[in-house]
This record gives C-alpha cells, sequence and structure tokens, in this order.
C-alpha cells in the first residue's frame, strides 16, 4: 500500500484533547462534523488547509492524553493518510489500529520532514520517502494481518469480512 500526501507538522505531545477540542464533545456522535475541528487546538487552520490524502507529522508522544477513540477516527475522517511520529502513546496506538490510520514511528524521518514536504510511503516495506528531498527512511513495518487490518478500514470491518468469510 503505497500512500502519497504533502506533511503538515507538529511539536511533541499532541494530545487527544488538541486532536479533538473538548469544547466539540457534543459532536461525538457526528464524527465527520467533529472532524472538521481536528487539531484545532495545534493549528486553527489546519483543517482548512490541509487536503485529502496528506501526513500529520508529530514530534513524541503524540496522542497521548484519554483513551478516545474520536481522535484518530476524525484523523482518518479529515482525509489524512497516516499519521508519522517520533512515538506515540500506546493507547493512540491501539486505536489508531483499531480503526485502520495508519501510523508510523519513524524519528529521523520526523526530523528530516519540515511541513510541505511531498512524501511517499509504502506501509508494507515501512519505507518513508521525502520526495522534497529525496531522503529515504526505514520505520518498521507493519506485520501481514495489522496490514489487512488496516485494508479493511480497521479492525471491525476486518472481523466482518473474517465473519462471512467463513460462513
Amino acid at each position: 500500500m503505497i500512500l502519497k500526501g504533502k506533511a503538515w507538522k507538529f511539536g511533541d505531545d499532541i494530545s487527544t484533547d488538541l486532536i479533538a477540542p473538548g469544547r466539540y464533545f457534543h459532536l461525538r456522535s457526528n464524527l465527520p462534523e467533529l472532524a472538521m475541528h481536528v487539531l484545532e487546538d495545534a493549528d486553527p487552520q489546519f483543517a482548512s488547509k490541509m487536503s485529502q490524502g496528506d501526513f500529520v507529522i508529530g514530534g513524541n508522544n503524540f496522542g497521548l492524553g484519554s483513551s478516545r477513540e474520536h481522535a484518530p477516527t476524525i484523523i482518518k475522517l479529515a482525509g489524512v493518510n497516516a499519521v508519522l511520529a517520533k512515538s506515540f502513546a500506546r493507547i493512540f496506538f491501539r486505536n489508531a489500529i483499531n480503526v485502520g490510520l495508519p501510523i508510523l514511528e519513524a524519528p529521523a524521518a520526523v526530523d528530516g520532514a519540515e511541513e510541505g514536504h511531498q512524501l511517499e510511503i509504502d506501509l508494507e516495506k515501512g519505507q518513508i520517502h521525502n520526495l522534497t528531498t529525496g531522503s529515504v527512511y526505514q520505520a518498521e513495518p507493519y506485520p501481514p494481518f495489522m496490514m489487512e487490518i488496516i485494508g479493511a478500514g480497521g479492525l471491525v470491518p476486518y472481523t466482518r469480512q473474517r465473519i462471512e468469510g467463513e460462513r
């Protein structure tokens, strides 16, 4: 699975509250509308500037805070292809995979990327190519079963496909 898009760079400790601002908690049952406010408290213009297929680049401890699945879900619904960071909060990592949002820990790629750089990511190989600089970085590739979950769009669709396949 090859993904291409533009990088939008954020710093360390981007919390789930910065991703899904609490003042919009009343929208939790309307996730597409909540996605219009994704990362608003980290960059008020992000949702209006980014394009379908772009990448979010974070520093250390991306996704810290509450265990709400809303955060990775609205990142995905906003059209972000994947999130790269130096490190992820463990619960965010698991929630992202569960909703089918690809995330990669790639400290060197984060350090080598600037906002606006064009990236190409081969999820199966864990390879990140910065098309702007020509640099290539390596992240840990996903194991096959996690690629199947991401390819299905998340854990629930993956499980449905497996159940239907057994009938």
